[in-house]
């Protein structure tokens, strides 16, 4: 039963209750068993024993960091074959450089691995010689049998040969990612016959990807070309390989792809639920509009940093019944009033939406984003409205009404939100006095801050993050009323010059469950604020106090004796913490990453310990 409870906490709150006592202790690790939980191991001896330990919980999802070709990586990477290996779906080695051999070795100690990820390994394929040995190719090939995901994302020295061995080894492979990797396109791809024998030792030919997927047709469902620079013409002949029937395609960064290009793409491949066109930048309204009529089942859309996309595209939206999932993100010719026409249309809302992003949309404007709020429903978790600068507290008061379920608000660079907005308090009228209750009191021998009232952000009690970053004219008047809440994961409360130890005593005292803090240039907080606050996050294991220009070394010691759990501390730019301190901070929490700046010469200096 306790199993049962514990599977519904976030993992920071199953690791606390696993204190309680060994019944629960024994609960949490059974319910810490759960597929979806990656566990990150750095590769050093101090590792080992850790390894045995997940080994004997059978843990089947984990991530190595730091791998490389020395003794020790090679003695970790024995271990978790041994004590891993076994029962072993997901491995990540991303970003490692572990030897071809020990590489070999580890995979055929995990014969039950699914997902695969050697993004970033560039060690592995330099040489071209990875697998070039037939009787050890085919004991890979046993082992990697039920491979379903591949990822090998940033490989700038992956050749056709290379991929080849390495595909040919996972059969039953349905999701393959390439992005970043350098592909190389020739005019008519699907021009005459395309065999292995033309596979080139040196380079990564999209020939040859084409040769493989005409081979994988039936199986492959998921394909990742992002920053591949791939051309209208190799998209068009990848859309048509016979019997290719793609979920998912990823085309982030592929900047000279053309409307036509995804309107034939759309017609070729109905079946698609999830699609990122992000910063293909040729692309037009025509695109958004081929998107709605071809791809009915569509379930996520990424259009970021589409800058020729305009409201006359997103009338089209309204067609897309089972979206989920909608970035648009810095489209700047999005003023949002048809857009919120399409999301509030009776016959086609999307009443699923989870997630919306409209950052960095410069020209949304409160009227359009209020008629689009009640149309969103509350099926939605994620809103992101960062850097949306014309937007005020009308538009943060309609959020509190109507977006009660929201887990994810992200304000960042609204400069327009008040404290009376946070508060759910009516605008005063242009041109009277502000209200005397919210003016920021200097003496600080009075507390006349009123109570929320009507729509104030305490409506949103599921918030695990919000984000505030650059909301300068909010001040410890609203935020020490406001910020209750006791699920809240990630806060950033940077850059806003009002807030206080006053208000800081406040967070620590309503959102004690935070793991991501984020206070930069908040120039008014002190070491005395940090002293008594520290002992509220015990979670607490990412803090960014960079440029906070009154903190010393006082408040490290407060941080280093209450957040145990701490990774990493960004310090940069804080002239009252020196290096000297900052090292007497690590002899205290060795797993700290600690990031100070300094001035020599003149020039900034940034440096990570």
């Amino acid at each position: 039963m306790l199993t049962y409870i514990l599977s519904f906490l976030p993992l920071s709150d199953q690791k606390e209750a696993s204190l309680v006592s060994w019944a629960w202790y024994r609960a949490a690790q059974n319910a810490l068993r759960e597929t979806d939980v990656r566990y990150n191991i750095p590769v050093s001896s101090a590792s080992l024993s850790a390894i045995k330990s997940l080994g004997l919980r059978g843990i089947c999802c984990i991530s190595l960091t730091n791998v490389d070709g020395s003794p020790a990586s090679y003695q970790v990477l024995q271990s978790v074959a041994y004590h891993l290996g076994p029962h072993l779906q997901s491995l990540s080695l991303g970003g490692g450089s572990p030897t071809e051999a020990s590489f070999v070795a580890l995979i055929l100690g995990c014969p039950a691995l699914c997902v695969l990820d050697l993004s970033g390994c560039n060690s592995l394929f330099t040489s071209g010689t990875l697998l070039a040995q037939p009787e050890m190719a085919q004991s890979v090939r046993q082992a990697l049998s039920g491979l379903r995901e591949l990822n090998l994302a940033g490989l700038r020295d992956l050749a056709d040969l290379s991929f080849n061995r390495l595909s040919s080894c996972a059969p039953s492979l349905e999701r393959l990612s390439l992005a970043y990797c350098h592909l190389t396109f020739e005019l008519g791809p699907v021009r005459g016959s395309i065999s292995p024998q033309d596979s080139s030792p040196s380079q990564f030919s999209f020939r040859n990807l084409l040769r493989f997927v005409q081979e994988r047709a039936g199986r492959l469902r998921a394909l990742d070309l992002s920053g591949t620079g791939l051309p209208p013409e190799a998209l068009q002949a990848l859309g048509q390989v016979a019997g290719l029937q793609l979920q998912e395609l990823s085309l982030h960064s592929c900047r000279d792809l053309s409307t036509e290009a995804v309107a034939t793409l759309c017609f070729q491949q109905p079946g698609l639920t999830s699609l990122d066109l992000s910063g293909c930048s040729e692309l037009t309204d025509g695109a958004l509009l081929a998107v709605s009529r071809g791809l009915r089942h569509l379930r996520r859309l990424s259009l970021g940093k589409l800058q020729r996309l305009t409201d006359a595209g997103c009338t089209a939206l309204g067609g897309l019944r089972e979206l989920q999932s909608l970035n648009m993100a810095e489209c700047c010719l999005v003023r949002g009033r048809e857009l919120a026409q399409a999301l509030g249309s009776v016959h086609g809302a999307p009443s699923q939406l989870a997630c919306l992003s409209l950052a960095h949309c410069s020209s949304l404007k409160d009227a359009s984003v209020l008629s689009m709020i009640p149309a969103l429903g509350l099926s939605l978790r994620v809103l992101d409205l960062s850097s949306c600068v014309a937007l005020t507290n009308r538009t943060l008061q309609a959020i509190c009404t109507y977006l009660t379920h929201l887990s994810v608000l992200r304000l960042a660079w609204c400069r327009e939100l008040c404290d009376w907005g946070l508060l759910g308090l009516e605008e005063p009228l242009q041109g009277t006095q502000p209200r005397p209750e919210l003016e920021h009191q200097a003496s600080g021998t009075k507390d006349p801050c009123p109570e929320p009232q009507g729509p104030s952000l305490l409506m949103l009690r599921a918030l695990q993050e919000l984000d505030l970053t650059a909301c300068s004219k909010l001040t410890d008047a609203s935020l020490a009323k406001v910020l209750q809440f006791p699920q809240l994961r990630q806060l950033s409360l940077s850059l806003l010059p009002e807030l206080t130890d006053k208000g800081l005593l406040a967070v620590a005292g309503g959102c004690p469950s935070l793991e991501h803090l984020a206070l930069s240039h908040c120039t008014r907080v002190s070491d005395k604020g940090w002293a008594q606050a520290a002992s509220s996050w015990p979670r607490l294991q990412h803090l960014n106090l960079s440029s906070c220009s009154q903190l010393t070394e006082q408040t490290l010691d407060a941080i280093g004796q209450a957040c145990r759990q701490l990774r990493v501390l960004d310090v940069a730019m804080c002239p009252g913490i020196n290096m000297a301190a900052i090292r007497r901070f690590q002899a205290q929490l060795p797993q700290v990453s600690c990031v100070q700046s300094r001035f020599v010469g003149g020039a900034d200096l940034t440096l990570t310990l």
